[in-house]
């Protein structure tokens, strides 16, 4: 007994004095970090030491360090029949019984990993233009407050509101409107001009001149700016411009998610949900694969090269043409065709399913003979390579291509997916975010850290 009670806790599970059901006041040490087996005869307690004790145990302790607020819903945990356990972590039980989950699921969705990961992308995600890289701010009234401050005392300026044509009325009629809603100006073509008398009618585009401005860094000048802006972001349907007189100078805000002549979904957490049509891949419906050409059955023995036809439908006599011309202009784009197939680079084997201006790919080939299925022979032919494959719109990650455009530090969620849980768990030990996102996502941060050590701790 001596020997028991000097464990160290942080070596060993230390269980004295345990009395539910069939255990009769029992002792025991078991090692940390093992993989620890309990055997026995049916009714000896088996189940009873390691989920009514042990488990309810671990689980008790842990609702115990939730706040008050959260443990009003997940009721009362009662303290198992035991003197004491020392050394016991926050404990997960994985039970003998049905799975209820489905197609759609996967390790991050039954360890609620993925639902931690969906809050944090929509909460501190960015996104960044596909054509331009440049991040995608919604401006506000007081984005435009704030540039105005950047600016000389005494700058005069114009606050125009971009005016498009309406389908629902004519120019004559949306001039009129403007001059009884009480504007007296728009800008044309560089230009300040008066709506009542017009001295020449004016041509789309035009911006209506929602306030002239002499700046000035008082609190009383920017309450009246705000209403004006808040005005030319209404006029303009979403968009409204500085212009400085004096430098001819011209500053666009826009209160919409877009950039570069393309809207973007602002993050939320459906946008990132495989469950949900929102952000569901639309040619895989969220499941990831898509019943397809699979790639084991046109490439069945990776260590034939392609000149040693390893891509199988290539070497029937019928289609043999698609070989040789690849096989004859490989040299123009240095391709390795001695090489085994299992041997080629990602970027290699990339280029010989998608092809380019000098050869068929094999994607391209498959899309040739079904364009002709009314053929008997192209229709054997695609059933033969058919089968289970993933999905090439959303490479796996089963999300629209749309939630790739929002990052984290250059990582989007579709990255993190296809991590392994050491990598990822590695990822946000290494994550650093700027003050305002940690203050933000603090929290999800420590859920995060602390489900992917349940699964990977490190030691």
């Amino acid at each position: 007994m001596e020997n028991f009670l000097d464990l160290d806790p942080k070596q060993h599970i230390i269980i004295k004095g345990a009395h539910l059901h069939n255990l009769k006041h029992i002792d025991l040490a078991i090692p940390r970090h093992k993989l620890t087996v309990i055997t026995g005869l049916s009714g000896s307690g088996k189940s009873t030491l390691a989920f009514d004790t042990l488990y309810a145990e671990g689980q008790r302790r842990y609702v115990e360090s939730l706040s008050s607020y959260a443990r009003q819903f997940m009721g009362r945990l009662n303290k198992p029949k035991v003197e004491y356990i020392k050394g016991l972590a926050p404990a997960i039980a994985v039970e003998q019984k049905v799975s209820t989950s489905n197609p759609r699921s996967t390790v991050g969705t039954r360890t609620e990993i993925y639902d931690y990961l969906k809050l944090l992308f929509a909460r501190i995600g960015k996104t960044y233009s596909p054509l331009s890289g440049k991040e995608i701010k919604k401006d506000s009234v007081t984005d435009v407050i704030e540039y105005l401050k950047t600016m000389k005392e005494g700058e005069k300026i114009i606050l125009l509101a971009p005016i498009q044509p309406n389908e629902h009325r004519t120019l004559e009629q949306q001039l009129s409107i403007f001059t009884q809603q009480g504007f007296a100006r728009i800008f044309h073509q560089g230009k300040i001009e008066l709506l009542d008398p017009l001295e020449t009618t004016p041509t789309y585009p035009f911006d209506l001149v929602v306030d002239r401005l002499v700046l000035r860094h008082e609190e009383d000048f920017y309450n009246r700016v705000a209403d004006a802006v808040d005005i030319a972001f209404f006029e303009g349907k979403g968009k409204c411009s500085v212009f400085k007189i004096d430098a001819e100078e011209r500053f666009d805000f826009s209160n919409q998610f877009e950039l570069d002549g393309q809207q973007f979904i602002q993050p939320n957490v459906h946008f990132f949900s495989f469950n949900n049509p929102l952000g569901a891949c639309p040619t895989c419906e969220g499941f990831g694969d898509v019943i397809g050409i699979d790639p084991d059955l046109v490439i069945p023995d990776t260590s034939l090269s392609v000149f040693d036809h390893a891509i199988l439908p290539w070497k029937g006599t019928g289609m043999r043409k698609f070989y040789s011309k690849f096989v004859n202009n490989a040299y123009l784009f240095d391709f390795p065709i001695h090489k085994p197939y299992f041997e080629l680079s990602e970027e290699q084997k990339e280029l010989l399913w998608k092809g380019n201006s000098h050869f068929t790919g094999i994607h391209d080939f498959f899309k040739k003979i079904e364009a002709k299925n009314y053929k008997i022979q192209n229709r054997v032919m695609l059933s033969r390579y058919r089968g289970k494959t993933r999905c090439t719109e959303c490479e796996g990650s089963r999300l629209k291509k749309e939630t790739n455009y929002v990052k984290i530090e250059g990582k989007c969620l579709a990255d993190l997916l296809q991590l392994p849980i050491d990598e990822l768990a590695q990822y946000f030990e290494r994550l650093k975010l700027t003050p305002h996102d940690t203050a933000v996502a603090e929290r999800l941060l420590k859920e995060i850290k602390s489900r992917l050590a349940f699964n990977w701790p490190p030691h």
